[in-house]
């Protein structure tokens, strides 16, 4: 959390997970749908074929607000690991987006694993942490209990089934991390 020269509180949260789990669709569904928030420019850097290159961003604030939520994808990709590390500089938040289908597990426990990595004992403490079980439609989707248990998601953490590209379960996620952030860097109370 820092401030600008407005006097605005700058809140970071990071959508975090594996290469094509729902990150970017995640976000473009907010910047599409979620009403009763200012958003600015959707910027996103990504390569021709359309995925990530380095990160999405979106700012958004509450109308009459001094709080702003700037909200970063990761690229997801194997050979993007620095840049990751670099996104996650001065997080507020994760919300980790899982790809539900099976033949994606591997990938989901590699991410999660670096995520614990890079923040430690922040993760889930100092950082909330929600997380979205995405592509919930597909036909492959492993059982929700399986896929926390295999990646290690701890219990306690918030957990939403979605479908990123419907909007499906995005807006309840993304106000359950808000609000966690909110209440504890504002108010010292942890969710």
């Amino acid at each position: 959390m820092k401030k600008d020269a407005q006097g605005r509180i700058h809140i970071k949260i990071v959508f975090y997970g594996p290469s094509l789990s729902g990150k970017t669709s995640t976000l473009e569904w907010l910047y599409g749908r979620l009403e009763g928030l200012d958003k600015g420019d959707f910027r996103q850097i990504k390569d021709p074929t359309g995925r990530t290159l380095f990160f999405d961003f979106l700012p958004m604030q509450a109308p009459n607000s001094a709080v702003v939520f700037d909200v970063f994808t990761v690229a997801g990709q194997d050979r993007h690991k620095k840049q990751r590390k670099v996104v996650l500089n001065g997080v507020d938040g994760i919300l980790f987006v899982v790809d539900s289908s099976a033949s994606q597990l591997e990938a989901n426990i590699e991410s999660f694993k670096e995520l614990k990595e890079e923040l430690g004992e922040k993760l889930g403490n100092e950082i909330p942490l929600v997380v979205t079980l995405n592509k919930r439609d597909v036909p492959d989707a492993l059982p929700r209990e399986e896929l926390l248990t295999k990646i290690g998601i701890p219990e306690g953490i918030p957990v939403y089934e979605t479908v990123a590209i419907q909007g499906a379960g995005i807006k309840r996620a993304f106000q359950t991390l808000a609000r966690a952030i909110l209440l504890l860097q504002l108010h010292g109370i942890k969710v």
